[in-house]
């Protein structure tokens, strides 16, 4: 299998580079499975899909202020923020620090791709705003470091205090205030993810109060989103490809709420991913680094709503593997075609 054969064209204009003002004014695109159909719809009808009987899983997952700025110690130490024009002045010591996950142990260890990657050396030390510093103490096969941060503060109250929205890089445009709100959805707090579950965006909590309403059920897991899920796939022949590791978690309760569900509607790749994963393992919580591509079974999905995703991602081939290649690359071009908003602030999918 090619990983060429999952791509579709789309125009640079319908990647949505700001978030609708109403979250549930999106539009959606209804796929189904078994007519080979789709019908134009929008999310707020969500939950007239939706029945007794249904589990609708959603990921708690709390996205946080992952990247950083900040200059390599002792080179002028300039005020620092992504939009400080002083910066320019001396762009050889700035740094930029996206913090991806932190290490077992005190938790002052974290994982993290650094800026200029190339200076960035073992026992380089960094300073960032409100005296934050941290010291480079080992580098990963594929590029990252490992930052160990100095002092005994609290990191997560810091990195709430300096750092910035991590938006994707298709969206060309620096975060703002707004990011910090719309780049998270309303039932987040289950802090860890360095990307937004993006299905989750949509809902209000008036729309789950409908979903509700119909008779649903609703449970949450956990899984922390790594970078890793936005990247384009390397490897052209499909089954030679690996994914990265994620965190997951699914509480007792929801287990329950999915083990006498009649149908488990997951909300995005990451909730489907975690309900596959634990069915295959039996394990409630671990790492997980499943890949679900065309010809795997599903086991527990019985429908899911996603956003729309890039080419040549684990994601596209996700949509592909649980709706059909074929029917799935049709909706996505009818989707482009009806200019559809497209990525983490665009517009959704369900596929029943």
């Amino acid at each position: 299998m090619l990983l060429s054969d999952f791509h579709y064209d789309l125009p640079a204009e319908l990647i949505a580079q700001q978030a609708l003002e109403d979250r549930a004014a999106s539009r959606m695109l209804v796929v189904y499975r078994a007519e080979s159909r789709w019908e134009d719809r929008r999310f707020r009808e969500f939950p007239s899909f939706l029945r007794p009987g249904d589990c609708l899983v959603l990921n708690d997952s709390k996205v946080f202020p992952a990247r950083l700025f900040g200059h390599r110690a002792g080179v002028n130490a300039l005020p620092v923020g992504r939009n400080n024009p002083k910066l320019n002045e001396n762009l050889s010591g700035r740094v930029e620090v996206f913090l991806l996950r932190p290490l077992p142990g005190s938790g002052r260890e974290w994982q993290a791709l650094v800026r200029p990657g190339r200076k960035m050396r073992v026992g380089e030390r960094m300073q960032f705003e409100a005296g934050l510093e941290g010291e480079i103490i080992a580098r990963g096969e594929l590029g990252e470091r490992t930052i160990r941060f100095s002092g005994d503060s609290d990191l997560w109250a810091a990195f709430d205090r300096i750092g910035h929205v991590p938006l994707p890089p298709y969206i060309k445009r620096a975060d703002e205030k707004s990011d910090r709100e719309r780049y998270q959805t309303v039932f987040a707090r289950e802090k860890g993810s360095v990307a937004a579950p993006t299905a989750g965006l949509h809902f209000t909590g008036e729309v789950l109060d409908q979903c509700r309403g119909s008779g649903a059920e609703i449970a949450y897991v956990t899984l922390h989103v790594g970078l890793g899920t936005f990247q384009p796939l390397h490897e052209e022949q499909i089954e030679a490809a690996k994914l990265h590791t994620e965190y997951y978690r699914i509480p007792p309760d929801s287990a329950e709420c999915v083990r006498r569900a009649q149908r488990v509607v997951a909300v995005g790749t990451t909730a489907v991913r975690t309900l596959e994963t634990a069915v295959r393992t039996g394990a409630p919580e671990g790492e997980t680094d499943i890949f679900l591509y065309p010809g795997a079974e599903f086991r527990a999905t019985g429908a899911m709503l996603t956003n729309f995703h890039l080419p040549g991602t684990s994601l596209l081939l996700l949509v592909c593997a649980f709706a059909g290649t074929e029917l799935a690359l049709a909706a996505y071009r009818h989707a482009v075609n009806e200019k559809y908003r497209f990525y983490s602030y665009g517009d959704c999918m369900l596929i029943v």
